[in-house]
């Protein structure tokens, strides 16, 4: 139920949400604002005792530390988290089968492994941080001498790959090979120092079999002039990359990842319910669909866990979100206390309001996989992925699990990227307006008239267009690419 001021998401909620700033003695919801309240952010709609839930989305977002009179404004100043340590659960099945749906197309590559592209790219991958700036260096002379033979050259850098102990070089290493079996890569130079750590020898244990015509490696300390030697292999790996040719292939074909970052009160109503509904029409189609973020389904997590199709997974679930409470727990850090300073001013006042939101991304299908660190999703359907809520650790991990595109929802905006398409999903129609070199989509027509039925067909065309070079995202036309490896241990 919504006025022109404000949106009353569940039928059982005692707070609305402001649609544009309300001032004190207006009439919301026929009741009378007792102050001023920012857009996205909470009123409550009816007296609420200390100790009583606040209710948001249908389900608790925290409880009150004080009385709260109807018409006052909700939020961190007396509103208080319910959550604390580790849970027990328990399965309780509410599973819902996606009705198939004739299977739409894009224009893609297929690869020689039988994987599929939606980029005709060649990735320079470095084993090693020490070799960042050799890696650009390279891939800037190699786009200028093989201009328009490729969708382009790109290097990723990062600071690890030696020096690292554990389970962080393990990560690591997955990480790094998950890059170079990416199929939106069509050719790939594995660029290494050769005294790290994770040196060629050690690199290829983890990557496992390859083929010699994809990928190419460069020992830099081999050569006298390995930015000639690095030009010359990408010669070799842009002939092979003009072999592939886009055609026809199934949208059950898709892998997307499913991410927000600078979130505010219209997360939850707009742009993540739009995600949702792709993620669900994406797997009606056959298609795969990843959601991470794990600290981000604290306080919601049960609605996964009880869409998971089997014990076995309800099982993997609980597994995943009690092993990164214990992670914030090794640290003496406070498991609950997450959203940041510019998700409260945008009306995201404790973790559950934001969890709740924030899990709308996976739409209502059933959760088929559960993966770890850097494992490629395999299973169609919804797949949980293990990784931070940190938004370019985030996106490393779900490029990493085989995403061709990511999508990626905000309400106070971000330029970043990941090394494939990574489309920006506004929430309200201002943000769309203000960074239009940011923003992709803008969800927020939905409070402007737009039907969600009317605009996720819209989205998924659009997403579909992307998929098929049509359409190039904002980071990719701007060059916003970026990695970050997810970190848990000691550096030497």
């Amino acid at each position: 139920m919504s006025t022109n001021n404000a949106i009353k998401i569940n039928v059982n909620d005692n707070v609305a949400v402001a649609l544009r700033n309300i001032e004190a003695g207006e009439n919301v919801m026929g009741i009378t604002a007792a102050e001023n309240i920012d857009k996205g952010h909470k009123i409550a709609l009816c007296d609420i005792k200390s100790g009583e839930n606040i209710i948001k989305y249908g389900y608790p977002i925290g409880h009150a530390e004080k009385d709260i009179k109807q018409g006052e404004w909700i939020h961190t100043h007396n509103l208080k988290t319910n959550l604390k340590g580790l849970l027990e659960y328990e399965y309780k099945p509410a599973l819902n089968e996606m009705p198939s749906r004739d299977n739409k197309t894009f224009m893609g590559y297929k690869r020689k492994d039988g994987s599929v592209g939606i980029r005709n790219e060649i990735w320079i991958v470095n084993t090693v941080g020490c070799v960042n700036k050799v890696s650009e260096r390279i891939a800037k002379l190699a786009n200028e001498k093989f201009a328009g033979r490729t969708d382009g050259i790109f290097t990723f850098v990062h600071p690890f790959g030696c020096s690292q102990l554990g389970k962080d070089h393990e990560s690591t290493q997955k990480l790094l090979a998950a890059m170079v079996r990416h199929p939106n890569a069509a050719g790939v130079l594995v660029l290494s120092l050769g005294c790290e750590n994770n040196n060629v020898n050690e690199f290829k244990k983890v990557l496992g079999d390859y083929d010699e015509n994809r990928v190419k490696f460069l020992i830099s300390q081999d050569f006298e002039d390995e930015i000639s030697e690095g030009v010359n292999l990408i010669e070799e790996l842009v002939k092979y990359t003009e072999g592939f040719k886009q055609e026809p292939i199934n949208a059950d074909k898709l892998v997307i990842g499913l991410k927000c970052g600078g979130s505010d009160g219209f997360s939850g109503i707009t742009a993540n319910p739009l995600v949702g509904r792709i993620s669900d029409i994406l797997v009606a189609h056959g298609g795969t669909t990843v959601l991470s973020e794990v600290p981000e389904m604290f306080g919601a997590e049960t609605i996964l866990m009880n869409r998971c199709k089997s014990p076995e997974l309800f099982d993997k679930t609980v597994h995943l979100i009690n092993d990164f409470k214990e992670y914030f727990m090794r640290y003496n850090q406070e498991v609950y206390e997450n959203p940041s300073p510019g998700n409260k001013k945008g009306g995201i006042s404790t973790l559950e309001d934001k969890s709740l939101g924030c899990t709308q991304k996976g739409g209502t299908s059933n959760v088929t996989a559960v993966l770890d660190y850097a494992e490629k999703a395999e299973t169609p359907g919804l797949n949980l992925l293990k990784g931070p809520g940190n938004d370019i650790v985030a996106i490393t991990g779900l490029m990493a699990s085989g995403c061709h595109i990511i999508l990626f929802t905000t309400g106070r905006g971000t330029p970043v990227g990941a090394p494939v398409p990574t489309v920006k999903v506004s929430t309200n129609t201002d943000l769309y307006n203000k960074k239009r070199e940011w923003i992709d989509f803008n969800a927020g027509a939905l409070l402007e008239g737009k039907t969600i039925d009317e605009l996720s067909e819209e989205f998924f065309d659009f997403i579909l267009k992307v998929a098929s070079k049509e359409i190039r995202t904002k980071n990719e036309i701007h060059d916003y690419r970026e990695i970050s490896i997810f970190k848990d241990g000691v550096t030497l």
